[in-house]
């Protein structure tokens, strides 16, 4: 078995045995919406900042990657832009295929980050999760404003959400941790790094919990352009647009891993909350993670 597939089957046997277990609603169907909100509000921050806190990165290291994540999300969004003048669909319709081409499952990326390129991968995609999410927030809420509403949207509250959002706080407490080189007590480590090292575990399960793959019966061919742009797409314009702007090693593989993952489950509350498809988009988180399994290997071995 090649050494990727190995690395990355654990992170998809934990994505099925969460969803198994809240099949059997074992230990209970009350038990993964809580799980969820452990890992989002406490295991994961803790993660980022052990794990970033630690790293030794070079200056250039962040605004590489800012630079990289920015063209990619412009390029997507232009990409996405040109298929909705041929192909046109109806305001919610579009905004799910728009999130479900651009967003990425952050829990997915750190894990297989951490599995395949070790603590400077997990570092590096720390720091791209954190310019990500705020750019993609405002990105999908400008798209909600043109092609969904009506009338204006409430940009307050999801901007209010975007920097109380804990993983961005996590991974900018690591990166300020790890700039300054203060290093962690004995007492302070002892409990970041056994909360740290239960975040993926954890994080994966809860992305199966959340899988609704009844959702999967309407397939459509706004399913199948996300999926499309989303795992095959995204990661070979991003490989392009590396070699243009010159930059290569782990940072590359860390935007070309982000690239290639499936949509986020937040895709699915900011349907509902601001006037999506809210059906098609669960339909396409699910089928996409289902998917990936077998894409992400594939986009790896050829673009790594």
């Amino acid at each position: 078995m090649p050494v990727m597939v190995q690395a990355l089957v654990p992170v998809f046997a934990l994505i099925v045995l969460g969803h198994l277990l809240r099949r059997w609603a074992f230990p209970s169907v009350e038990f993964w919406p809580q799980a969820e909100r452990l890992t989002y509000y406490v295991l994961f921050p803790a993660m980022l900042v052990y794990k970033l806190g630690q790293a030794r990165l070079p200056a250039s290291a962040y605004s590489e990657t800012a630079m990289l994540i920015g063209a990619m999300l412009l390029v997507m969004t232009l990409v996405l832009a040109c298929i909705h003048l041929f192909r046109p669909w109806n305001g919610p319709v579009f905004s799910s295929v728009y999130q479900g081409a651009i967003r990425f499952n952050s829990y997915v990326g750190l894990a297989a980050g951490g599995m395949l390129l070790g603590d400077e991968g997990l570092s590096l995609t720390a720091i791209a999760v954190a310019v990500m999410v705020p750019l993609i927030n405002l990105l999908c809420i400008l798209m909600f404003s043109f092609i969904v509403t009506d009338g204006p949207v409430q940009i307050k509250p999801v901007l209010r959400a975007i920097v109380s959002n804990p993983l961005i706080i996590g991974s900018a407490l690591g990166a300020v941790w790890s700039f300054f080189e203060i290093g962690f007590h004995p007492l302070l480590a002892g409990t970041l790094e056994p909360l740290s090292n239960l975040a993926l575990p954890m994080g994966l399960m809860t992305v199966g919990a959340g899988l609704q793959l009844k959702a999967l019966r309407s397939g459509s061919v706004p399913f199948v352009v996300s999926a499309f742009l989303k795992l095959l797409m995204f990661p070979l314009i991003t490989a392009g647009l590396a070699v243009v702007l010159g930059l290569e090693g782990t940072l590359v593989q860390v935007a070309i891993l982000l690239a290639a993952l499936p949509t986020a489950t937040s895709a699915y509350i900011l349907a509902r909350q601001l006037g999506g498809d809210a059906r098609l988009m669960a339909g396409i988180i699910s089928g996409q993670t289902l998917l990936a399994m077998v894409s992400i290997p594939l986009m790896l071995s050829i673009l790594w």
